[in-house]
């Protein structure tokens, strides 16, 4: 695949769309914040954010063998692989998930071939300013994801970018105490919304690094420009966090295959979409599961956006946000402080509180 299919994941908006977009665009200024304009659901994916995150962690199986690996630059390239590995799967063109409300909570697991499990829970902690916290255990198999993301958004023209904050680390306690792997994420940037197709980009640069083992990947996720350059295309390295001294090159796009090279040496495959299989993970019926639990909370919006039938999914997006509102205030109004379930702060971020 090239340019052409990367180009063919663009959205051509119709005129009602592009108008009612355009007419809450007017109202911003540059660099102003978009967090608290309420989007036209013909913008939004059928899921919410607490799991999109998920996303991160569809391919398990590049990582589950990693805590039993006794060579630290292996164990870290299995994490820069694991963590490049998720960011393919999207929506066509732009699309922004759900805006989770306070409470909002999404859990699952994931099963493997090897008789283990994986499970995930992901809470809204905070509203204003938006912040998820999450929270991924698989016990038998060393591994444990935990983390916060607090997406910013802002206008920047004929763009719209969500700068991707927040805290994530994995860690394999067991085999390897102390040992922790601090990632950030690349930012999110929405183009074409004044004029021209819409797509997705991601951009900026991100890290990887183990302060116990000395080591740090840097990778660039390059967007675009008007006369140069390629979609999706990423470049980084792998070096020995102390010295600079570069131990790999990394090399590609992730929406296509990405590469590792060592020295002068031959490229090889670090991971390729085509040739990988995403892990599905298992969620209760929506019948099962509490009120604010996302898919249950979201479905009647779920099922106007999927029917294609806006009216009714503004409709009902509306309820939603309008009895978030009425709790939030209620609970104000009788001095009663909001209480997370799944998690507790500590210091700017958020602790997992119960033994899942």
């Amino acid at each position: 695949m090239g340019d052409d299919a990367d180009i063919d994941d663009k959205e051509v908006l119709d005129d009602e769309p592009k108008s009612i977009l355009l007419g809450i665009i007017s109202q911003l200024k540059k660099g102003g914040d978009l967090s608290r304009i309420t989007l036209p659901t013909f913008v939004l994916e059928p899921r919410s954010m607490t799991e999109r995150i998920t996303d991160f962690m569809s391919h398990p199986d590049l990582i589950l063998c990693t805590p039993q690996k006794q060579d630290p630059v292996g164990r870290f390239i299995d994490v820069v692989r694991y963590f490049l590995s998720g960011w393919h799967i999207k929506p066509k063109g732009v699309k922004k998930p759900y805006n989770p409300v306070l409470g909002e909570f999404f859990r699952c697991k994931w099963k493997f071939p090897n008789g283990t499990e994986a499970v995930y829970i992901c809470e809204q902690v905070s509203h204003h300013p938006p912040a998820s916290a999450y929270f991924y255990a698989s016990p038998d198999n060393d591994i444990y994801i935990e983390g916060d993301l607090m997406p910013k958004s802002k206008f920047l023209g004929n763009s719209a970018a969500t700068m991707m904050q927040g805290t994530n680390i994995i860690t394999f306690p067991r085999n390897h105490p102390g040992e922790e792997y601090f990632v950030t994420m690349p930012n999110v940037y929405a183009r074409g919304i004044l004029f021209g197709s819409m797509y997705m980009e991601l951009g900026d640069t991100v890290t990887v690094k183990c302060p116990k083992n000395d080591l740090i990947a840097e990778i660039d996720f390059k967007t675009k420009g008007y006369f140069s350059g390629s979609y999706n295309s990423i470049a980084g390295k792998i070096k020995v966090a102390s010295s600079g001294e570069v131990l790999y090159n990394i090399s590609g796009k992730w929406t296509e295959a990405m590469y590792l090279q060592r020295g002068n040496g031959e490229k090889t495959v670090l991971f390729d979409v085509d040739k990988e299989t995403i892990s599905p993970k298992v969620v209760a019926p929506e019948a099962e599961q509490e009120e604010f639990e996302s898919r249950r909370l979201w479905s009647k919006v779920t099922k106007g956006l999927t029917t294609r039938n806006l009216d009714f999914a503004t409709m009902e997006k509306t309820a939603i946000e309008d009895n978030q509102r009425t709790i939030v205030k209620d609970r104000a109004a009788k001095g009663i402080p909001w209480e997370l379930r799944y998690f507790t702060q500590q210091g700017e971020g958020w602790k997992v509180a119960l033994d899942l």
